[in-house]
């Protein structure tokens, strides 16, 4: 099976429309730990993504990550921004001039925008960061597991993150006043990767 750019923009409306729906759970999150604008800032970005798509839809998927990048980084504010954007950015460099990409394709260009994020983040997992619910989904993809299997790896990781104290980010200064709370990037890249899922190859 591949994924066309059809099946990649119903990736990224699906986690506009997700990001909207629970912007006030994400929000939730974020205050607990950090500024309290996570939900805000992905529901803005995405939006400005989906009304771009829209104006000019891209004709491969190396294009539409590179849209979904750019525009990220140019309008969403705070950590999540640069992040999110350095993720498609990395993930449109592996994909190439190609019109679909197989399952081996995807999981590539996820691994080089999971490494972006690394990159710029500085984080691993355990940091209670987006890298605990993203690292492990990937690995799984990866080592040619299918996107259910990945979606639960991903749910464990953020999970995982209640307990941890953080070790990147605003979060970092709360010390042990962040335990029990889910990280919000954790939460939000459960969300992607469950519209990913949800996106239907041709």
């Amino acid at each position: 099976m591949a994924y066309a750019v059809a099946s990649l923009m119903q990736w990224i409306t699906c986690a506009e429309e997700q990001f909207q729906s629970h912007l006030a759970e994400l929000n939730a999150l974020d205050a607990a730990i950090g500024d309290g604008d996570h939900g805000s800032n992905l529901a803005r970005g995405f939006a400005k993504v989906r009304e771009k798509l829209q104006a000019n839809p891209p004709e491969t998927p190396a294009s539409l990550f590179k849209l979904v990048g750019m525009t990220l980084i140019s309008t969403v504010g705070g950590a999540s921004g640069p992040l999110y954007g350095s993720f498609f950015l990395e993930a449109g460099k592996i994909a190439g001039e190609q019109k679909e990409l197989d399952n081996a394709t995807l999981a590539r260009c996820l691994q080089a925008g999971l490494v972006g994020i690394q990159r710029l983040g500085k984080a691993e997992a355990g940091d209670k960061t987006m890298i605990d619910a993203l690292e492990p989904a990937i690995r799984a993809l990866t080592n040619e597991a299918d996107m259910g299997v990945a979606t639960q790896k991903a749910r464990e990781g953020r999970d995982a993150t209640i307990p941890l104290i953080a070790r990147k980010g605003r979060a970092s200064y709360l010390g042990e006043r962040a335990i029990g709370h889910a990280d919000p990037g954790a939460t939000s890249a459960c969300l992607l990767l469950n519209c990913l899922a949800g996106a239907c190859p041709t």
